[in-house]
């Protein structure tokens, strides 16, 4: 039984890089095994290539970057996922639960109006990521705590405001230019992935993905509820902050680059929960593994599809949905 469990283990942890080197195949410009196997060992070993200059630009320059940032990013929403429900002992929230996503899409919104450079894209959607996410933690602060109710309160609350405001914004918005890049950006895409967007967003996401697994035990405690955690020693308003703080870290640094894909952070941990059980310690690293396969096969399903790419939030919606339905009914509206 250990021996299967060690195998298991280490099949979620290859998994994601087995998918990142078989979406080095995907695209329209067809590439051999061979080629790309050639391409490969030369750049590590650091030796000249007996291949034309764009095979090297594919692999390296599209098809690669790509592929770890659709890695990154859903990691990162399915753990975060994972953690809010474990948090707030519901099987039914996701990582957009607290406003990031909306408040993320405003701000993209808003850097598209003001600028042209999509460096702001990245700055105002991340700024306004935690901002929204902030103001829910706020509000959801009475006399002192925050009860799991209050918070989803205020995470509602500052969602709606903010996707009003990403109406209006659409609304004022130059129909010929602006609006079609704002309706894009919030459709998700990662048609325009490039290393500097991994490192843009790699770093948040990398903070606040290695701080989850880090406490992912302490969820555990958490998700027995408030009076449980407290009287196991644990201060379950800084550590309800803790993972609340880098769970938005990971989200928001993942839709900053990446736009609103939504579902991975409700559907992943829930196959990840039937594979591996409740057990905060073991699912997080799980969805963390599930989210980053999964993100990397939407991506490559969007582009085989149809000659132009569908974006990432339809497709994620339509697996998502179904699945949704199958959960209500199983679960019949309740929690675990």
């Amino acid at each position: 039984m250990a021996t299967r469990k060690k195998v298991f283990y280490i099949l979620l942890i290859l998994s994601p890089l087995a998918f990142i080197f078989l979406s080095l195949f995907v695209g329209r410009y067809p590439l051999s095994i061979s080629s790309i196997v050639n391409i490969l060992i030369c750049k590590i070993t650091a030796n000249p290539c007996n291949l034309p200059d764009q095979y090297n630009s594919i692999v390296w320059e599209i098809r690669m970057p790509r592929a770890i940032l659709g890695a990154l990013v859903g990691g990162a929403l399915a753990i975060s996922g994972a953690s809010f429900q474990g948090l707030f002992r519901n099987p039914l929230v996701s990582s957009g639960l607290l406003g990031v996503s909306s408040g993320a899409g405003f701000g993209a919104a808003l850097a598209i109006l003001l600028f042209s450079s999509t460096s702001y894209t990245y700055v105002f959607a991340f700024f306004f990521g935690g901002l929204a996410v902030l103001a829910s933690y706020l509000i959801g602060r009475t006399y002192n705590t925050t009860p799991a109710i209050m918070l989803v309160l205020g995470g509602v609350i500052v969602s709606s405001v903010f996707s009003a405001l990403i109406s209006f914004a659409k609304y004022v918005a130059d129909p010929y230019n602006q609006l079609p890049t704002i309706v894009y950006w919030l459709m998700g895409s990662l048609a325009t992935a490039r290393y500097h967007d991994i490192v843009i967003g790699g770093i948040p996401m990398a903070a606040g993905i290695s701080g989850l697994i880090a406490i992912r035990w302490r969820i555990n405690v958490l998700s027995m509820g408030d009076k449980e955690a407290r009287s196991l020693g644990i201060d379950t308003v800084v550590n309800k902050g803790i993972v609340i703080a880098c769970a938005t870290l990971a989200t928001a640094g993942a839709v900053c680059v990446s736009g609103i894909i939504g579902w991975v952070g409700l559907v992943m941990p829930h196959i990840g929960r039937m594979l591996v059980g409740n057990d905060n310690k073991v699912l997080i690293p799980a969805s963390l593994s599930l989210g980053a396969c999964f993100l990397i096969f939407v991506d490559n399903l969007g582009r085989l599809i149809t000659g132009s790419e569908i974006p990432l939030g339809i497709l994620t919606a339509l697996v998502g949905g179904p699945f949704f339905v199958y959960l209500l009914k199983k679960t019949k509206g309740g929690g675990w």
